[in-house]
């Protein structure tokens, strides 16, 4: 894992600022701390920072290779999972110096071009500079796993694996306009597809590639969620799940470096758990599991519907039942309070408030054990675990199904933005847009139909945002987390899986539970779904109300430019309880979020047009 930079011009010479391709890798240096470095030519500046895990001493970047007159010269940011079925393919053509898999990366794009990615199961984000053919490709992983950002002027391209590597450069100015506005407001922690939220910053979507040339960046999509005809028995499907996440499970092991996994005690984190640790067993070593807790939570932890019981006795059962290694990482309020400020800097925007936050601090500490970890991210999102899945009425209901809160978040605009911005116009279309792109069966009834559309909105919408969390929260730490229910085969297999049959015996992912019975205990196989543990303790909301009492109380100009100050002040009365993004997000997150978005414009000296 890394982070990957570049500045692309073949109107200017790119070797005249060095300067300035420094300071986009310092910006990326907390993704890639072991190595580091800039490979210049007259069109290309190509930029690393390395977190080595894969052949730590062969694999280091920018990586070039020559093939007669051409020469390639790549940045890559990932994890390959079936380097060894391509690279004995290319064996027939390219002898290779590393057991990288930059090098097979670099080898499939000089033999294939950009046919490359439909060859690779993995996570990535690359960028090849071919100066033979004066251009430079560019390409995202099926999923979205990694991120890859781009800034264009008139005769240059930049690109980096986080926003604040882009404002790095002189040539990107820190602004931020109605659209801006509109999804800060609107639609944050959440991003409309491909929108980087500051002015001119956009993104290559998951699974879409291209190349930059004289003529322009020219984009196109190589994979998507597709629609086809499955004909199989419930046990056929059983089986056919079992076999895709074992197979992933196993393939993301791979690491010449420790592997640990996160715990949380819930199904997902459980099952990775529990094949990764009988295929550590077989190599007679034990495995480290973490999990995150807070200080006092179970002195006021409260059931609800959403979450009925707390996580701590379900890790406990998972421990004793694997043999594992166990860490507890205990959080309290004032760290927790402490880290939101580091958290928008890490994400380069702001974002999930202590959800974020809580995050940042638990992979900081896993980082003192290891480098590479698993985790359950997505399996939500793929085997419909969501409450929103399946009760019928938020199911139907026309809009985001987590984010029903457009009219009390218009409510929060200045009034110079409120005049520009059609709130609801601008939140629906969004949703509107990718329902429709949803690829349906004319078969489909409307439960079928229903649920492509919800897997499509989950795809593009709810899933980014926690993959964006998970990746910049671990790798502000140089963590490299891996996500094995992220495998494009199991999420395109899944969306033409019949409902009947993910709601096996009426339980959220049911399914899965069936198909890997054998892995858990029964108390967490059939445990109901929880949501991410938060903090239950009073004093936080109190802590993050102190917090943005003080802001503005004091500097507040950037804040107010955008956000109507009455609405902030009656925030602080704590007289309504709106959910801002579903049930991660409520009262004290909303007031945290907005001491991040404060965070984040001074930071980085965003300037409102």
């Amino acid at each position: 894992m890394c982070g990957i930079a570049g500045a692309v011009s073949f109107v200017n010479d790119m070797r005249e600022e060095m300067k300035a391709y420094e300071q986009m890798q310092k910006a990326l240096l907390r993704r890639g701390p072991d190595q580091r470095g800039i490979v210049i030519s007259k069109e290309a500046a190509m930029i690393h920072t390395r977190l080595a895990v894969i052949d730590i001493n062969g694999g280091r970047q920018p990586m070039k290779f020559r093939a007669g007159e051409r020469e390639y010269t790549i940045v890559y940011n990932g994890e390959l999972y079936n380097t060894a079925e391509i690279r004995s393919e290319l064996e027939e053509d390219f002898e290779f110096e590393t057991h990288s898999d930059t090098e097979v990366v670099l080898k499939s794009f000089v033999k294939w071009g950009a046919d490359c990615v439909d060859k690779f199961n993995g996570i990535f984000a690359f960028a090849v500079h071919d100066s033979a053919e004066h251009r430079v490709f560019l390409a995202r992983d099926r999923i979205g796993v990694k991120p890859l950002f781009y800034y264009m002027t008139k005769d240059m391209m930049l690109f980096a694996s986080e926003i604040p590597a882009l404002l790095a450069h002189p040539a990107v100015p820190h602004e931020i306009d109605a659209q801006s506005v509109a999804e800060l407001i609107l639609m944050a922690p959440g991003r409309t597809p491909g929108c980087g939220v500051i002015k001119g910053i956009e993104e290559v979507r998951p699974g879409w590639c291209g190349y930059y040339s004289a003529e322009g960046l020219k984009l196109r999509e190589y994979w998507r969620l597709k629609a086809y005809e499955l004909n199989e028995t419930f046990e056929q499907t059983a089986e056919h799940v079992r076999e895709l996440l074992l197979d992933s499970i196993r393939r993301q092991l791979v690491s010449d470096v420790p592997v640990c996994t996160f715990l949380s005690g819930g199904l997902d984190s459980s099952l990775i758990s529990s094949v990764a640790c009988a295929e550590m067993k077989k190599q007679g070593r034990v495995l480290d599991t973490f999990s995150v807790d807070y200080l006092d939570n179970d002195k006021y932890f409260q059931k609800s519907h959403f979450q009925p019981n707390s996580d701590p006795e379900f890790i406990r059962s998972m421990t004793e039942y694997l043999g594992t290694n166990h860490h507890w990482v205990v959080v309290d309020t004032p760290e927790l309070v402490n880290a939101l400020d580091e958290a928008a800097e890490a994400r380069g925007l702001p974002g999930m408030a202590d959800v974020d936050a809580s995050l940042l601090l638990f992979c900081r500490e896993i980082k003192k054990h290891g480098t590479v970890a698993l985790s359950g991210e997505c399996a939500d999102e793929i085997f419909g675990g969501y409450p929103w899945y399946r009760d019928k009425d938020i199911r139907m209901t026309d809009g985001f199904p987590w984010a029903q809160s457009t009219a009390y978040r218009k409510r929060f605009l200045s009034d110079y933005y409120a005049d520009k911005i059609d709130a609801e116009e601008y939140v629906y279309s969004a949703y509107r847009r990718t329902a429709d792109y949803a690829m349906k069966l004319p078969k489909d009834n409307e439960t079928e139909y229903r649920m492509k559309e919800m897997t499509q909105l989950n795809f593009h919408w709810f899933m980014q945002t926690l993959l964006d969390r998970k990746d910049r929260m671990s790798m502000y730490s140089g963590l490299e987390v891996r996500v094995p229910f992220c495998d494009y085969r199991i999420a395109e297999y899944m969306y033409n899986v019949k409902w009947e049959y993910k709601d096996y015996l009426g339980r959220e992912k049911g399914l899965l539970r069936e198909a890997m019975k054998d892995w858990l205990p029964e108390s967490v196989l059939w445990r109901k779904k929880s949501p991410y543990p938060k903090t239950h303790n009073p004093n936080f909301l109190e802590a993050v109300t102190k917090k943005l009492r003080g802001i503005l109380d004091g500097d507040c100009e950037l804040l107010t430019q955008i956000v109507k100050r009455e609405e902030l002040e009656k925030l602080l009365l704590h007289g309504e309880h709106v959910q801002w993004y579903g049930q991660l997000m409520n009262l004290p997150q909303t007031i945290a979020f907005f001491t991040q978005l404060d965070c984040w414009l001074k930071k980085f000296n965003i300037k409102a047009v």
